[in-house]
């Protein structure tokens, strides 16, 4: 693994509030004392909310990474509607306890980047993917397969933030976004995709392996024939042969 991670330990959103809480209980216990200690409660609350350590970023390029601190809540075959083709997804619901860096799940480039004005359902809920404001990273790995990323409004969380752009180059582990508050990330790949964790998981963004992504689509050429294809073939011999037969017999007339 590499440690590869160039961010400090508290996200950069979260200096205004963290100074402004620790100037508000700083003035307060000069005030009231001991009075102040509810507001010193918020302060670390608000510390520990915009942490953003540094994670152990796995090696094998075919991993795609969580893009969020969480919990899984979808891992199912469905459509991308971003894009309109069969999917593998997988969703990271985080609470207000977990940490709200996004980061990206794959080495690629940004292809484009949509934004969608929404509701603020729960976003646990199912629904929330469709109906939430949301904001879509529509993307392809080094060799050219597609993943889409979209950070999902919740309840709470009233704010999205996403500093990637089309045309941008991506890393697994590259801070891209933050939301504030209780939030969704949705993840969009290949439906030859294999995922690796399941409903009630726990995941840590940049450490924790989604799902693998061969480097290469499947060769479509080379697939099995289907049986609807091998019946024809076979009804197509034994019409060969017949009329093969038939041949020979007015050939003994």
């Amino acid at each position: 693994m590499s440690r590869v991670y160039p961010y400090p330990l508290i996200a950069k959103e979260g200096w205004p509030f963290i100074i402004g809480s620790l100037v508000l209980s700083i003035l307060t216990f000069f005030w009231c004392g001991w009075w102040s200690l509810p507001l010193w409660v918020l302060t670390a609350f608000v510390v520990q909310f915009f942490r953003d350590p540094a994670r152990d970023i796995p090696a094998n390029p075919e991993d795609v990474l969580s893009p969020a601190d969480g919990r899984i809540v979808v891992v199912e075959k469905t459509t991308d509607p971003y894009r309109g083709v069969n999917a593998l997804k997988i969703s990271v619901f985080m609470n207000v306890f977990n940490v709200h860096s996004n980061r990206s799940p794959i080495d690629g480039k940004v292809e484009r980047v949509d934004y969608f004005k929404g509701s603020f359902l729960n976003a646990a809920l199912d629904k929330a993917s469709a109906q939430n404001e949301r904001n879509a990273v529509l993307a392809v790995t080094k060799t050219g397969r597609p993943v889409t990323f979209v950070q999902v409004a919740g309840l709470v969380a009233r704010r999205i933030l996403c500093y990637v752009n089309a045309h941008d180059l991506l890393h697994r582990g590259d801070r891209y976004g933050f939301i504030r508050f209780g939030s969704r990330v949705d993840v969009y790949l290949p439906e030859d995709a294999t995922a690796l964790v399941a409903i009630g998981d726990k995941v840590n963004a940049s450490s924790t392996v989604l799902a693998t992504l061969p480097l290469q689509a499947p060769d479509i050429s080379t697939e099995p024939q289907s049986n609807t294809e091998e019946h024809a073939d076979l009804v197509t011999e034994a019409a060969n042969r017949a009329a093969a037969a038939a041949r020979h017999v007015l050939s003994q007339e």
